[in-house]
């Protein structure tokens, strides 16, 4: 069976970028959605650049959205609900993989908004409730995701109310070089991971590191 088609929606931006890059690396066909058919051509030049060969396409989102088995989000928060709304038709029932944090940054500091629904990823959900929402890879640095060649070592922990969606989600996740899922219970999870990079954020300022998540005591292949 071929591999899935993934798109990315805010696939321009670093975190999109990244994540589209190491599975371009892991044998993935990519489609990058922007609303700028241009922003998306040059985000496949940096892909392609870094995985020569890289199966990649770029076009507006809507296209992307029709073209991809599984739908990445990885937008700012400010157009989450706004580009949801207008994508809903396109997505239909598909998986759609929120990456987003509600998050706001003022006088150089970092917080979280209060999203009624209790989490960006819970809005998509309610957003479009015939998809499948899953919350992934909050906490992947996006300037090590760009560098395909090292592994990343580093755990994805995945919520979803669908138990389908989460492990086509997890099984993704493991095909980036050092990367473990860990089944991160419920949708409604979610919200803790949004609101925890914040201090990851607030770490990486602290001690100029690029941090990550790795989680003690679990086995290495955990039976869930």
């Amino acid at each position: 069976m071929s591999a899935e088609v993934l798109a990315f929606i805010g696939g321009t931006g670093p975190e999109g970028l990244g994540l589209a890059a190491r599975f371009a690396a892991a044998g993935h066909e990519i489609v990058i959605g922007s609303r700028s058919p241009e922003r998306a051509q040059r985000a496949v030049e940096k892909i392609t650049a870094r995985v020569p060969g890289a199966r990649a396409a770029g076009m507006v989102n809507e296209e992307a959205v029709q073209r991809g088995d599984i739908v990445f989000v990885t937008i700012p928060f400010a157009g989450h609900r706004e580009t949801l709304q207008a994508l809903a038709p396109a997505i239909g029932a598909k998986v759609v993989v929120d990456v987003v944090s509600p998050l706001s940054f003022e006088g150089g500091k970092i917080a979280v908004i209060a999203v009624p629904e209790g989490s960006a990823a819970e809005q998509a959900q309610a957003l479009l409730p015939q998809a499948q929402v899953v919350a992934a890879f909050h906490h992947l640095d996006a300037s090590q995701l760009m560098r395909v060649e090292r592994p990343m070592e580093v755990d994805v922990l995945v919520c979803a109310d669908h138990q389908e969606a989460k492990e086509r989600v997890m099984a993704l996740a493991g095909k980036i070089e050092g990367v473990r899922a860990l089944d991160g219970g419920p949708l409604a999870n979610s919200r803790y991971l949004e609101e925890f990079t914040v201090l990851l954020l607030s770490l990486n300022k602290t001690y100029k590191a690029h941090t990550s998540l790795k989680i003690a005591g679990i086995p290495s292949s955990p039976k869930g």
